[in-house]
């Protein structure tokens, strides 16, 4: 009977290797589309971060009672980064992004002191900054409460539409990906049916007949999910070598749950579908298996 199992394994190989392939081809897919959601991720991100609402100031205020004010805002759960801008600092920003130099009218209130900041990305909507523009205006030191309204309103649009396609093609390469690899290791256990009704008639039992597949199962589920995630690093490397500016997306925490979610795919699918197709070979007739 032990021998019967080691053949059964032996001569199973090019079938094996053949699944393996397949495996890794469909998990590479995958894991390029995971990559490519979480940068898009990581990019809408960015995006609403670098929103920025300017809090103009009355003139001649204290600087106590603006230091109070800088602080009052920084120690808001939605606030990500605070700066306070001078007259002289607005002045040479005005200048940069290439206004003229009109000094007699730059240094009056053209140009007031603001304490602008950005929030965290889940405070950036419409109605929430709304809000905030509406608290922060009641304090008697400030003088106006500014954010590029329409920019908001067309990324939050943009970005409904992009998370909700990406979401959708992520489930759908999903569900493509474990049919792929079912069927895939099913016409992989095709070649072993005999294998397995023979040691089935020989007096095998369920257990004895289906260890040694389901251990093959997953090693080869392993291999084929860390060939997969070599191939998908290597492309990544190579994406940000001949892109620098995806460095700044790099999210090594994000790519580790990806790994693991291929790997945990890569075996669980591989088991499944194997133990799955030897009880099925096990309940046929003889004659069935023809």
């Amino acid at each position: 009977m032990s021998q019967a199992g080691k053949a059964s394994i032996k001569r199973g190989k090019p079938s094996y290797f053949m699944a393996i392939l397949g495996v890794t081809v469909v998990l590479f897919l995958l894991g390029i589309v995971g990559w490519l959601t979480i940068n898009s991720k990581k990019l809408m991100q960015y995006f609403k971060e670098s929103v920025e609402i300017q809090v103009f100031l009355q003139p001649n205020i204290k600087d106590t009672a603006r230091q109070n004010m800088q602080n009052y805002i920084a120690s808001k759960p939605y606030v990500k980064t605070v700066r306070y801008t001078d007259k002289e600092t607005a002045k040479q920003e005005w200048l940069k992004s290439g206004g003229e130099d009109f000094t007699e009218f730059l240094d009056n209130a053209l140009l007031p002191t603001s304490i602008d900041f950005t929030l965290k990305e889940e405070f950036v909507d419409s109605l929430q900054l709304a809000q905030i523009k509406t608290e922060l205006s009641q304090n008697p030191i400030v003088d106006e409460v500014k954010y590029p309204n329409a920019v908001v309103n067309k990324m939050q649009s943009n970005f409904r539409v992009v998370s909700l396609s990406l979401a959708g093609i992520a489930i759908l390469i999903a569900l493509l990906v474990i049919i792929l690899i079912d069927n895939t290791i099913r016409l992989a256990m095709f070649s072993n049916r005999f294998l397995i009704k023979t040691m089935q008639m020989v007096g095998a039992t369920r257990w004895f007949i289906a260890k040694p597949l389901n251990t093959r199962a997953i090693i080869n589920g392993a291999i084929s999910a860390l060939i997969a995630i070599v191939a998908v690093y290597a492309i990544i490397m190579l994406a940000e070598r001949l892109l620098p500016d995806l460095q700044a997306l790099h999210d090594n925490k994000m790519l580790f749950l990806l790994f693991s979610i291929l790997i945990l795919l890569g075996i669980s699918i591989s088991l499944f579908s194997t133990h799955r197709s030897v009880i099925k070979y096990l309940r046929l007739k003889l004659d069935e298996l023809y």
